[in-house]
């Protein structure tokens, strides 16, 4: 059964660890997060971003094939289905109701008026049906989903409003991660973040998780993050294998056996996140 991210968040913020957050490309992918949870023993966060909803077919569709795969698959481990990016409020409402048990709503391209006003429309409707809500403030860089965009960090009044005033339970705070493969190492602002975190007293939200190196991601859960966002390194995984099956068989062309060496290095993948999150054996 999906659960919301509420205790999942909550015990991983009071445990000192994140729960990682891991999107869906494709139902093998979404095979790949369930297997490494359960073998892990990790509570679960998949999601869909906005961007790529209706290229996997529909709110409708991606819920009913995680709850189809979880029954199959005999998940006993908690896992709970998250709208990434959530492009406006209409939106965030029909994942709610095709049975997605959390959803983020993003406003953080317009004014923070705006993004509260949004966000508050958003928890109103979750909240009648036990629906948790992540908002995000400042812009994370990089690029998701072929959007390019530069980093702005999140503002802390910003923050403690929109925690204070609509009443979220997850916050994203932009403070130096980017979308995709990072140039360089990445620079992520740790006194901005432990101020934030002491002053909106909510589970914090990194995106771009993918690439930041292992003390950096461990000084961020130690500030409160209690979740990760993660897709490049799980896509990276599955290209990669992909490519040298084809390069290796030059001959093959069932997609079976092009696509079972691509799952098992995205749950390779994610089992290695899981470890480094420190979420293995907490389910």
């Amino acid at each position: 059964m999906l659960v919301s991210m509420k205790d999942m968040l909550q015990k991983a913020k009071q445990g000192g660890y994140a729960v990682g957050q891991y999107n869906i490309n494709g139902l093998e992918f979404a095979q790949a997060f369930l297997q490494a949870a359960e073998e892990e023993r990790a509570p679960i966060i998949l999601a869909s971003s906005d961007r790529l909803v209706d290229y996997l077919g529909g709110f409708t569709t991606i819920a009913a094939m995680v709850k189809a795969l979880m029954e199959e698959l005999n998940i006993t481990v908690p896992v709970a289905l998250h709208l990434d990016h959530g492009m406006s409020v209409e939106r965030c409402k029909k994942a709610i109701d095709a049975g997605y048990t959390s959803v983020m709503i993003d406003g953080s391209h317009s004014p923070i008026d705006e993004n509260i006003a949004m966000t508050k429309e958003v928890v109103a409707y979750a909240k009648e049906k036990g629906v948790t809500v992540e908002a995000e403030v400042g812009t994370v860089g990089g690029q998701e989903d072929g959007m390019v965009g530069g980093i702005q960090y999140a503002d802390l009044d910003e923050c403690i409003r929109i925690v204070e005033e609509a009443d979220i339970d997850a916050l994203a705070a932009a403070l130096g991660s980017v979308h995709g493969p990072y140039q360089g190492e990445p620079q992520l602002g740790f006194d901005e973040m432990k101020e934030i975190s002491e002053k909106t007293d909510v589970p914090l939200v990194l995106h771009g998780g993918s690439g930041i190196p292992l003390h950096q991601l461990q000084r961020a859960i130690e500030l409160g993050h209690a979740k990760i966002n993660v897709n490049t390194e799980s896509i990276q995984a599955w290209t990669a294998s992909v490519r040298e099956t084809l390069n290796q068989n030059p001959d093959v062309y069932e997609p079976r056996l092009i696509l079972l060496p691509a799952i098992e290095a995205v749950k390779d993948a994610v089992k290695g996140k899981m470890r480094e999150f420190n979420t293995s054996g907490k389910a």
